[in-house]
């Protein structure tokens, strides 16, 4: 049960928070929209559209709240380096780990920015929808979302009349999920946010070029890949089924973090960083076929511990 003591927790930390990103917004009323915006997400309601934003934030018409997300000048760019940083200093550890994955918002029209018919995580089909990037953080102390990209598929970039009518900027340039996981990635580690470990599954382990950046980066990952994937190791390179299926039964990993994850995180994690999850080429892992831990040092060119 929520008490007011509770209560008065939250709006005061809801408060603060606004007075962090108060300066990316140009005008007192798109930020006094925008707090009413989250906290309307916040609360218990039955819906949350914009009718229902609306009302609770005691408008007559959700055309504020639409013009906040589609017409209002504000630093959405810079309001995210503030929450990652307000985030980093609730949750930051040594031993943190950064998650990218994505998810697809299923549309119906086919106005809206990137989207067509494309594969929905969400769904678990083809769908016409938009797909985004995300990037996750998570400590023993909590977990939230720091960052965000949209995917434009390259029938969008091709189009940029299209584009234009959808307030795309013109310098856009097409850029595979991988590519924009790297980007948010290094903008985290950029910016200074403590983490030991990256992970993602099969659509960015799969790529070589995603896995040598994170070689690059030295920080540990763990991620899943096809089992015909070719995996770079110590004597040669190797498929990665073939790796499963050869690993000694004395194979050690390399030692956990010192300090313990939560549990959705150490689930994703294993016990250390080069887990393969063999799928046979299909973007199935939670029917993966294979999950073995094996030493960074087989999995990897280099010996990545930090």
């Amino acid at each position: 049960m929520v008490t007011d003591e509770d209560l008065d927790a939250w709006v005061a930390g809801l408060e603060e928070l606004f007075g962090q990103v108060a300066g990316r917004f140009y005008r007192v009323e798109p930020r006094r929209r925008a707090r009413a915006y989250v906290r309307g997400l916040l609360a218990p309601l039955a819906g949350k559209n914009g009718w229902t934003l609306a009302e609770a934030a005691g408008d007559l018409t959700p055309d504020g709240m639409q013009r906040l997300l589609n017409a209002a000048a504000w630093d959405a760019d810079g309001v995210r380096d503030d929450l990652r940083d307000y985030a980093v200093s609730h949750l930051g550890e040594r031993d943190g780990v950064l998650i990218v994955d994505e998810t697809g918002f299923l549309k119906k029209g086919c106005k809206s920015a990137g989207v067509q018919r494309q594969y929905s995580g969400t769904a678990g089909r083809i769908e016409n929808c938009q797909v985004g990037v995300f990037c996750a953080y998570a400590t023993t102390k909590g977990r939230t979302l720091i960052d965000r990209e949209l995917y434009l598929p390259k029938s969008w970039i091709a189009d940029r009349a299209r584009c234009r009518e959808a307030a795309v900027p013109e310098e856009i340039e097409f850029a595979t999920k991988p590519v924009l996981a790297r980007r948010m990635l290094a903008r985290a580690l950029n910016a200074g946010v403590p983490a030991a470990w990256a992970t993602a599954d099969e659509a960015y382990g799969g790529d070589s070029k995603f896995r040598s950046w994170l070689e690059d980066q030295r920080i540990g990952y763990v991620v899943a890949v096809p089992s015909n994937q070719t995996i770079p190791a110590v004597a040669g390179t190797s498929r990665a089924d073939v790796l499963v299926a050869h690993a000694p039964d004395d194979a050690s990993p390399i030692p956990r973090p010192t300090s313990p994850l939560p549990a959705q995180t150490d689930q994703k994690l294993r016990s250390a960083a080069g887990v393969l999850v063999p799928s046979h080429g299909r973007r199935t892992p939670q029917r993966a076929s294979h999950v073995i831990t094996i030493d960074l040092t087989v999995a990897c060119e280099k010996d990545l511990t930090p």
